[in-house]
């Protein structure tokens, strides 16, 4: 039965145990430090909701931000807003709690949802690229290229195709066999940290997983980066004024925020031997699983005009 797994504890011996939970063991410290940090994520936490939440009913509400570029960040926003709760309700819930357990049945669920929802960021990412690129260098054929239905199709796809792509990887991690202990060193049911308790080497495995790891990230950032190259070069063609700097300000953001994603996810998923430190891969998880969807919605209201006005709006209802 998935949930209970039967395996060996001691190699060459009968006695077997069955799994049914296991332990996160979180951030090793003290029940002070606990709180104080259940504290600090809980505003986090709240904050990344608010400030997801209100860009969301920005562009829902003002008729000037129905365009595309507006439609995908409010997209973007609620998966921000999926993607923390993934992870960070019950890491909250194991600050306070003495067990700190997750069955098994949670674990494997968790880890699927969490890095599908990752994938989903990456794919929205490009496609928020792709848009720039559109807008950018084809602006005559923008409106028949971004059209509401072509853009809804684009943002199911994203979706769909971030669950998809980790469906793969899920399965041999669901079929690894756990011996002995049942601590996870981590907040989370993260790939490294599941896999550092296996009860033995799996390197078809691990294998599979920093594969298609691999080509989600780079095949994405290497889209990003030449979408956005190609607009850097229409944009400096144009004569200098208001057109030309907003549309430096817009790239700088998805750059800010596609540098702060990236750049963590790859140490973690592309290269796990980079981040074989508990202490590190804990570091790293919660700078682009916590940090990101905070910092997310202040890079791209802050330097967007329109963005400012909508949501003082939103806040003075």
């Amino acid at each position: 039965m998935l949930g209970e797994r039967e395996v060996r504890v001691l190699p060459g011996n009968n006695v077997t145990a069955i799994i049914h939970e296991f332990i996160l063991l979180g951030f090793l410290c003290t029940q002070e430090v606990e709180i104080l940090l259940f504290i600090l994520f809980s505003i986090i936490y709240i904050l990344t909701l608010l400030g997801n939440s209100a860009i969301i009913c920005a562009v829902w509400w003002n008729q000037q931000l129905h365009t595309p570029m507006y439609t995908l960040l409010a997209n973007f926003s609620f998966v921000e807003i999926c993607y923390i709760n993934s992870n960070v309700p019950n890491m909250l819930f194991n600050l306070l709690s003495k067990t700190k357990t997750i069955s098994y049945n949670g674990c494997i669920f968790q880890f699927y949802i969490f890095l599908s929802l990752c994938a989903t960021e990456l794919f929205f990412l490009a496609l928020m690229a792709f848009d720039r690129y559109v807008a950018t260098c084809h602006p005559l054929h923008y409106s028949t290229i971004m059209t509401r239905k072509i853009c809804g199709t684009l943002v199911s796809a994203c979706r769909v195709g971030g669950f998809l792509w980790l469906v793969t990887p899920a399965i041999p991690v669901s079929q690894v066999l756990f011996c002995g202990s049942n601590v996870i060193d981590h907040y989370l049911c993260d790939l490294g940290a599941m896999l550092a308790i296996s009860c033995a080497p799996v390197p078809k495995t691990t294998l599979t997983c920093s594969i298609f790891s691999a080509v989600i990230t780079f095949i994405t950032l290497f889209y990003i980066l030449v979408s956005y190259g190609l607009v850097l070069r229409a944009v400096v063609q144009v004569p200098k004024g208001s057109s030309r700097k907003k549309a430096f300000s817009t790239c700088a953001s998805h750059l800010i925020v596609v540098s702060l994603f990236y750049g963590s996810i790859m140490v973690i998923y592309v290269s796990p031997g980079a981040a074989s430190q508990p202490g590190m891969q804990k570091f790293l998880t919660k700078f682009y699983s916590i940090a990101t969807p905070l910092l997310n919605p202040l890079i791209y209201s802050l330097k967007n005009r329109e963005m400012k006005v909508a949501l003082r709006k939103v806040m003075c209802m």
